[in-house]
Formats: C-alpha cells, structure tokens, sequence
C-alpha cells in the first residue's frame, strides 16, 4: 500500500513537470521506453536492485547508459528515484504517470478483448462510436481472448459492455435457470 502512495506521488511529480515543459506525451513516452529498456537487460536491473553497489555508480552508470537517449529530465528523475532507493517503483510511477496524462488530455483508455483480431475499419468503426458516447478521445488497448468466441468486451474504468457470444449465451442461461 505504501509503495502504491509513494509511486502515486512520484508520478504526479514528474506529470507536473511535463505539463510545465509542454511535454505530457513526450516524457511519457520516455518513462515507457525507459521501463522497457531496463526490463530487457536483467544485469542492469540486478545492478540497480543491489543494494551492495554503491549509489552513486547507479546513478553514473544510469547517466552514462541513459544520458544520451533520453532527455535530462527523464535522466535526473531516475537518479532521484536511485537516491531514495525508490527505483524498483518505476515500472508503477510509469503506469500512473499514463493515467494523469490521459486525464488531462481528455483520454479513455478502452481495453477491447476480443476472440480474434478485428479489422482496422472494424476497429475504427468501434473507435469511434466509443469516442461518440464518451464525449473523449480513446485510446484502445487490444486483447485477444478466443473463450469469448466472438464479438467484443470493452472496459473502459468501472465501465463493462460485454458484447462477446460468450456473454450472451451465459445471460441465456441464467435466463432460462430462473424460469
């Protein structure tokens, strides 16, 4: 719980930075990349978990691997986690970072599981009227679930709209059960 807290504070940090820079989309395409980039190498990820190493050569060494391909900003945030020993919190301040910036950009993310993969004019099409009925813009998140059979189930918050076969057939069921 108190990790939580502490990831919510550090992402609300760093989302008012970019929003007094101008840059919500690109520092947060950056906390993205950089969780990435961290998780794809497990020696570094040892390297900055060990509580042997000094801190500051995670913080040189952070600089030296990171400083030319990402912004200073980005850099010093993750030097500042590594001096509160708060840098294993990073994968989470990222995730809640997305969701101030989608907030303040008037984003819904829409999670959409579906038996397979729709077209792009089908998804589009589906897109869309999500964007009608919000009143924002969307951005979708693709999961592929072949139990639904077919059709889709879309998520957005505490919102469900289960449109999948498997869904109607259960609703059917319980239907025919309470007669």
């Amino acid at each position: 719980m108190l990790n939580l807290q502490l990831a919510h504070k550090y992402a609300r940090a760093i989302f008012l930075l970019a929003q007094e820079d101008g840059k919500l989309t690109e520092y947060g395409e950056e906390l993205k990349r950089l969780v990435a980039d961290i998780d794809d190498v497990s020696e570094l990820q040892e390297f900055l978990a060990s509580p042997m190493i000094p801190t500051a050569a995670k913080k040189e060494t952070v600089e030296k691997c990171f400083a030319g391909d990402y912004s200073p900003i980005i850099v010093n945030f993750l030097c500042y986690l590594i001096d509160k020993q708060r840098g294993f919190l990073l994968k989470e301040i990222a995730r809640e970072y997305e969701t101030y910036a989608n907030e303040a950009q008037g984003i819904v993310v829409a999670d959409v599981t579906m038996a397979r993969d729709l077209s792009d004019n089908a998804m589009t099409r589906l897109t869309d009227k999500l964007a009608e009925v919000t009143g924002k813009k969307i951005k979708v998140r693709r999961h592929l679930d072949p139990a639904i059979i077919g059709g889709v189930v879309v998520r957005m918050g505490e919102t469900r709209v289960d449109g999948s076969l498997l869904g109607r057939v259960k609703a059917l069921e319980e239907e025919l059960l309470a007669h």
